[in-house]
């Protein structure tokens, strides 16, 4: 079941990536591979710094092929075929948008989806097709490898949130913030931002709790508490996903958590006929040489995980690994939001008259529900959040996503909602920015709005044609 539900989320993230894929990164994108490719060619770096089919071939094509291999690997491995080749080109795959994805392949939930495909390459058997009845049970290290990962993913989102020190954190009053300043609410999120504030810090109290003190069940040699702690971590999860859009991370944390489930519950829950009739097939084996790779990760990320939790700095020796994005720290919101600066890109043809993009999926029109994307992650206005947050010149891609649609770029406006100006594209695109934050149920009720805005400033300097002043004469 773990291998067919983490078949099920790499297509999900590969089918996210196709609809995408060609507007960000394609040679007329936001953030053309091909550049990425060149520049660092140019600077003499090597394959191993930037781990890439698209190192030898950057083309549009080449981008197409490769997410098309992950769909057919993600589906191969859903169906049970070949599970091991197919965990392998879908870790190759999605490494290949991982390592010259910058910025939009930079999300944890990216590198935790290398790190669970890495790790459960040794979960896996060795089979032409895995059927259900027959499978047999993975090493104990490897079983070992994967409840170590689910550990330090649970773990550090609680341990950064309290060691980074936020005031917000510290009284329990972050959620009071979270629901109308995280990327992408739901439009549930409006809702839950009107609790009490008691039941707010209850909810972040709870959350502690289980981010800090459910992933120690995983160690109880009891089936009982390997089950709370799935079921725990994966309420957690639903809830997230009840209120916040965060793509197919929630799916990819609740299909590590199956990993803890026994055969005695399966028994319960599962059909008869998919279930093995002998015991004797389902044996775990203490055979030495299989179980040397995952010890070997489990080695590694032990070195990660508490020299990232307590340590300075990493080891140089573990330098040579970090191109590949494959054993990493997580931490999700270590410092709470407490404001919600949102952009707005508008186009004009005169220098006086300006109209909006509008996004598909972020916060624009005031009248407009916040969007339920989930499991799909739109990257382009995921990133923008990110842009508001921080100053344009760190945001290159920002300027070049300008630069798209002042040529009227197709493949760019079929990341956005609605282009105002069809075909023929504007003379000026500027980035406006403005302070956004839910309404009341009584501002809802009187202008059935769903977001208060305040006043624009200028993000960004303005792109496109110099318009002359009107002369005085």
């Amino acid at each position: 079941m773990f291998g067919r539900v983490l078949g099920g989320v790499l297509l999900v993230a590969f089918a996210s990536l196709a609809a995408q894929a060609k507007g960000l990164f394609g040679a007329s994108g936001v953030a053309p591979i091909a550049a990425l490719v060149g520049s660092a060619k140019r600077a003499e770096h090597s394959f191993w710094q930037h781990p890439s089919a698209f190192w030898w071939n950057s083309s549009d094509e080449m981008i197409a092929a490769v997410w098309i291999v992950g769909i057919v690997a993600a589906v191969a491995l859903s169906l049970g075929l070949m599970p091991r080749v197919a965990l392998a080109l879908s870790w190759f795959a999605y490494l290949s948008f991982v390592s010259l994805g910058w910025p939009f392949m930079s999300f944890q939930w990216d590198t935790l989806l290398l790190e669970v495909t890495f790790t459960a390459f040794f979960f896996a058997p060795w089979r032409i097709w895995d059927r259900l009845p027959s499978h047999p049970d993975p090493h104990p290290i490897a079983r070992w490898a994967i409840w170590w990962l689910l550990f330090r993913l649970i773990f550090r989102s609680g341990y950064v949130k309290l060691a980074s020190g936020d005031p917000t954190w510290a009284d329990l009053t972050a959620l009071t913030y979270h629901y109308w300043t995280q990327p992408l609410p739901t439009v549930i999120a409006w809702y839950a931002s009107l609790l009490p504030t008691w039941f707010h810090q209850l909810c972040c109290l709870l959350m502690f709790v289980i981010e800090l003190g459910v992933p120690f069940l995983i160690w109880v040699p009891r089936p009982w508490a390997r089950r709370s702690a799935a079921a725990s971590i994966g309420m957690l999860m639903v809830l997230i996903a009840l209120t916040g859009n965060y793509g197919f991370f929630n799916l990819l944390t609740i299909a590590l958590c199956i990993s803890l489930l026994d055969d005695r519950l399966m028994q319960r829950l599962v059909p008869a006929r998919f279930l093995p009739g002998d015991p004797n097939v389902r044996r775990s084996t203490w055979d030495v040489r299989p179980g040397v790779a995952p010890a070997l990760i489990i080695g590694v990320t032990v070195v990660v995980f508490f020299m990232g939790t307590f340590g300075e700095r990493f080891p140089r020796w573990l330098g040579p690994i970090y191109p590949f994005s494959t054993f990493n720290n997580y931490g999700l919101f270590a410092v709470m939001t407490t404001e919600r600066p949102e952009i707005s890109l508008e186009g004009s043809r005169d220098g006086e008259t300006w109209q909006p993009y509008v996004f598909r999926y972020k916060p624009g029109p005031l009248d407009r529900p916040p969007v339920w994307t989930t499991p799909h992650q739109p990257r382009l206005d995921w990133q923008m959040w990110f842009a508001a947050l921080g100053d344009y010149r760190r945001n290159i891609w920002l300027s070049n996503l300008m630069r798209r649609l002042l040529e009227g770029e197709p493949t760019v406006h079929e990341l956005l909602g609605e282009n105002p100006f069809g075909d023929e594209p504007p003379k000026q695109v500027r980035a406006i920015v403005r302070p956004y934050r839910f309404t009341t149920p009584e501002e809802r009720e009187a202008t059935g709005t769903w977001w208060n805005q305040g006043d624009p400033a200028l993000y960004a300097p303005i792109l496109g044609e110099r318009f002359e002043p009107p002369s005085t004469e």
